[in-house]
C-alpha cells in the first residue's frame, strides 16, 4: 500500500510519471443492483451497558510524564469564529472549518508551540469538542484513549484495553481510525475492530463490543481503518462481516445492532459520510478491502433503515489494493478514486437513486487523502507512492484538469546536508478563507489555490519525519498535528504537537 523506500529516496525521488490506468470491462458497467430492504441480521452479542456513577467527580486536568509544555497561546480575537473538530475530517466531514482570524504568515520554524505529547503508535488524528481533546493510539500492548485539556495538554482521564495486532507489512501496529465525539460520548474503533463507547466527561466505560469476533469480520490488509460515523443516534460502521454484513449500524447509547446492509464488498479505509442528495440524507460508503478477486465501490444507503439504493463498482483489479479516499460530495454528485490503477470517477445520484457516471479522471487517484472542494474545483495530492505524487486541480462540472504541480523546493539541514522537498501525498484543509497543507514529511504551509494556478505562501518544516499521513485539526485557533514517525533531524519520537495559529 505504501512505499518503503529509505529516507534519502523519499526526499529526492519525485517523479511525474504516471502509470497507465486500465479498467476491466466489469468496471465499465454500472451494477444492476435494485433497491432492497436491509437484511434482518441478528445481533449475536448485545453488550452490557454501564452507567456513570451519580457521585462520579469531575476529573481535574493534571500534568503527566509524556507531556511537554511550552507557552500559552495568544488570546482569541473577540471577533474570531470558532468550531469544534469532533471527527477525523472536521465538523462537516470535508476538511473544512468555519474558524477565522488564523495566521497566514509564520516563521520557517512554524507557529509557536503550545504543548506536545509523546504518543504511541497508530495513524490517528486528535479530535476536539469544547475544552477536551481526545487522542487514540497504542502504547505497548494496549490501545489507549487519552482525554486532554485542548489548551494545556494536561490529562483529564485515560482508558485502555489489551490488543494483539502486528502489521503484516511492517507498518504501525496502532489504530488507524480516529476517535469520534458525539452527544457527550467518545467512540473508538480499534485496529482489531474493538468498538468502544466512553463518557466524555469522566472516561467511564459505557459499552464495548469485539466486532471482529462477534461478526466474524474479514481480514484487513492493515487492520481496521474506516472511522465510525455518528448519525441520528447510530454508530455506523463499514464492517465487512460474515453473511455479507457490509455496513452495520449500532445504537449509540446501548451498542445494540440496529440494522445491517447486505453486500459482498468488505471494509475499506475510507470514512463513511452522510450528505443530502436528491433532497434526503444519504449514507455513502466507499467500500472495498482485502478480497480475492478485489471488489469494491460506492454504496448509497438509507441511513435510517440500512436500505441499499445502489452500488457502483470502483476498485483496481489488483489484490493488494484498497479504497481509502472518503467521498467528496457536491450537490447530487460524489467523487471517489483509487490510487492503484484506475484513478477517479464523478458520479451523479439520479432521482431514481441510481449512480450515473459523469466523468472519469484516470490520473487523479488519491491513496487516502481527502480532496478539498472549493469554488467549483477539486484540489488534492494524488499518488500511490511518494515519487508519483503531485497536487492537481480538476473542474467539478466536466472533469477537466486545470493544472498539476509538484511544488518542489530545497531545505538546508546543515552545511553539508541539502534535501529536495515536496508535500508528496499531503493533506489539505480549508479555514479562514485559506488552504493549509500538511506534507507527509512534516511540512506545513499556506497554499493559494485557484482554477488558474497554485502559489506557495508561508511554509514551515515542523519536523522531518515520514508517515505524516493524518490530516491536522484546527479548533479555537489551535492547530494539532500528529507526527507518526521519528524526526530524522532531532530524533524526537512520535508525538502530538499543539501550535498557536491565532492571529491578532
Amino acid at each position: 500500500m505504501f512505499s518503503t523506500d529509505d529516507i534519502s529516496d523519499r526526499f529526492n525521488r519525485v517523479s511525474s510519471s504516471i502509470q497507465q490506468a486500465w479498467i476491466p470491462l466489469a468496471l465499465l458497467l454500472t451494477t444492476s443492483i435494485h433497491c432492497s430492504l436491509a437484511k434482518d441480521y441478528e445481533d449475536p452479542a448485545p453488550p452490557e451497558v454501564f452507567e456513570v456513577p451519580s457521585d462520579a467527580p469531575d476529573p481535574e486536568a493534571k500534568t503527566f510524564d509524556r507531556l511537554i509544555s511550552h507557552a500559552a497561546p495568544k488570546p482569541l480575537n473577540p471577533e474570531a469564529v470558532t468550531s469544534d473538530w469532533p471527527r477525523y475530517l472536521g465538523p462537516t466531514d470535508d476538511v473544512k472549518t468555519p474558524e477565522t482570524h488564523l495566521l497566514e504568515t509564520f516563521p520557517e520554524s512554524g507557529p509557536n508551540k503550545v504543548w506536545e505529547l509523546k504518543k504511541g503508535t497508530g495513524y490517528t488524528s486528535p479530535v476536539v469538542v469544547g475544552d477536551k481533546l481526545v487522542l487514540f493510539d497504542r502504547i505497548g500492548d494496549e490501545e489507549r484513549i487519552d482525554c486532554l485539556d485542548r489548551e494545556t495538554g494536561k490529562r483529564f482521564w485515560e482508558y485502555s484495553y489489551a490488543v494483539e495486532y502486528r502489521d503484516r507489512y511492517g507498518f504501525s501496529n496502532g489504530p488507524r481510525a480516529s476517535a469520534v465525539i458525539d452527544s457527550g460520548k467518545v467512540y473508538t474503533m480499534g485496529v482489531r475492530s474493538m468498538l468502544t463507547c466512553l463518557d466524555l466527561k469522566t472516561g467511564t466505560l459505557l459499552w464495548q463490543r469485539n466486532l471482529e469476533e462477534e461478526f466474524d469480520v474479514a481480514d484487513y490488509f492493515f487492520g481496521h481503518g474506516s472511522c465510525p460515523l455518528l448519525f441520528q443516534g447510530k454508530v455506523i460502521i463499514n464492517l465487512g462481516g460474515a453473511d455479507n454484513l457490509c455496513v452495520a449500524a449500532f445504537d449509540q447509547h446501548n451498542g445494540k445492532l440496529v440494522w445491517g446492509t447486505e453486500h459482498e464488498w468488505l471494509s475499506s479505509y475510507a470514512a463513511p459520510v452522510v450528505k443530502t442528495m436528491q433532497g434526503e440524507p444519504r449514507l455513502l460508503v466507499f467500500a472495498g478491502g482485502e478480497s480475492d478477486p478485489p471488489v469494491g465501490g460506492l454504496l448509497c444507503i438509507d441511513p435510517e433503515t440500512g436500505k441499499l439504493h445502489d452500488a457502483y463498482p470502483w476498485r483496481a483489479p489488483k489484490f493488494e489494493s484498497v479504497n481509502g479516499q472518503t467521498p467528496v460530495v457536491t450537490g447530487d454528485m460524489a467523487y471517489v478514486s483509487d490510487a492503484y490503477e484506475i484513478g477517479g470517477v464523478m458520479l451523479k445520484l439520479t432521482p431514481e437513486l441510481k449512480w450515473e457516471e459523469v466523468w472519469k479522471a484516470p490520473d487523479f487517484g488519491m491513496h487516502w487523502t481527502m480532496p478539498l472542494l472549493m469554488d467549483g474545483q477539486i484540489y488534492a495530492f494524488r499518488g500511490r507512492n511518494e515519487p508519483d505524487a503531485w497536487l492537481a486541480s480538476y473542474d467539478v462540472s466536466d472533469g477537466k484538469e486545470n493544472w498539476r504541480e509538484e511544488l518542489g523546493w530545497k531545505i538546508q539541514l546543515s552545511p553539508t546536508q541539502e534535501y529536495n522537498m515536496n508535500y508528496l501525498r499531503g493533506a489539505l484543509l480549508q479555514a479562514d478563507g485559506k488552504a493549509y497543507a500538511l506534507g507527509e514529511l512534516g511540512t506545513f504551509g499556506v497554499l493559494k489555490l485557484s482554477k488558474e494556478k497554485v502559489e506557495r505562501g508561508a511554509t514551515a518544516q515542523l519536523f522531518l519525519a515520514t508517515s505524516t499521513w493524518s490530516p491536522p485539526a484546527i479548533s479555537r485557533g489551535l492547530l494539532y498535528v500528529a507526527q507518526h514517525g521519528e524526526d530524522r533531524v532531532t530524533g524526537n519520537v512520535p508525538r502530538i504537537i499543539c501550535y498557536d495559529l491565532r492571529a491578532e
